[in-house]
């Protein structure tokens, strides 16, 4: 049986190190976005429920004005356009100029293309 110089041995356990890594990683992403997915079902429920008006008001009017600064792409803003109003109503991050075509559309972004 033939062993393995010590190079070979350090390579295969970088190369193991490397996907245990990548396989943590991975799990690290996956337990964040479902972190987001719960506390965005929460915040949704609450607002949908509405057992306490009050408490659904003041949540209503913090997503209203939180959201649309944090919300910086025009996909994500019409995401919650019935939260915030729609997006003719939320001054655009993308396009500080705000500048608009001459029908009163916005010019297209080459970002956006892609």
């Amino acid at each position: 049986m033939a062993r393995r110089t010590i190079e070979e041995r350090i390579a295969r356990l970088e190369a193991q190190k490397k996907s245990l890594q990548a396989r943590r990683s991975k799990q690290e992403r996956t337990r964040d976005t479902r972190r987001k997915v719960l506390l965005g079902a929460l915040v949704l429920q609450r607002l949908e429920a509405g057992h306490d008006p009050a408490f659904t008001k003041r949540l209503a009017d913090w997503l209203r004005r939180e959201l649309p600064p944090f919300l910086t792409r025009d996909a994500d803003r019409a995401l919650f356009a019935d939260l915030i109003g729609s997006p003719a109503e939320t001054p655009s991050t993308d396009d500080p100029a705000g500048q608009t075509e001459a029908d009163g559309s916005e010019a297209a972004r080459p970002q956006d293309a892609a």
